[in-house]
């Protein structure tokens, strides 16, 4: 007799083997045929497969598109904030190469060191939450789950630690 995982497994194995090639598509037409679309189909199959959910073949298709859809407007929302954050950067270097003035261009690598010294002076475990969400981009909900934690827990971590790293990025850049 098989468990009920194993039966959730079972489906879901059967469901990607059947359905691969149209998630595929589905996805790289709103990716915009980007060379990721394969990587978040098999992010979709990887988050079922790690999901605790009770998942039966009525309700596997509307859950794996419904998760497709949920990790294209996260692609696209985080797409969006890195290119915003390259024109804040390219624009601002454009103002201080006008000036000609050296000392007031920071290289990737001084950037680099004031962050990390920034987030040198967070708690071990806002240090953890803050690398989850800023480098590794993911949500408060998923790290939440990740940790085993409350939701409302983690938020508030995250948002002292930005405040914190906030802070000390201006002081430094001042």
């Amino acid at each position: 007799m098989m468990t009920e995982s194993e039966v959730s497994r079972k489906l879901i194995t059967d469901f990607y083997s059947q359905h691969v090639d149209e998630l595929k598509s589905f996805v790289a037409k709103r990716l915009g045929y980007s060379s990721e679309s394969e990587d978040l189909v098999q992010n979709i199959f990887l988050k079922l497969l790690e999901s605790d959910k009770m998942i039966s073949p009525v309700t596997l298709p509307c859950l794996v598109y419904t998760i497709a859809r949920n990790m294209i407007s996260d692609y696209w929302r985080h797409h969006t904030s890195v290119t915003e954050y390259e024109h804040y950067i390219k624009a601002t270097s454009e103002i201080y190469r006008e000036r000609k003035e050296a000392h007031s261009v920071y290289s990737a690598v001084e950037l680099t060191e004031i962050l990390e010294r920034g987030i040198a002076r967070l708690t071990d475990r806002q240090r953890h939450i803050y690398r989850m969400n800023v480098i590794e981009g993911m949500q408060v909900s998923e790290i939440s789950e990740h940790l085993q934690e409350n939701y409302k827990s983690v938020e508030n971590k995250l948002g002292a630690a930005r405040k914190v790293v906030r802070q000390y990025v201006r002081r430094m850049w001042a």
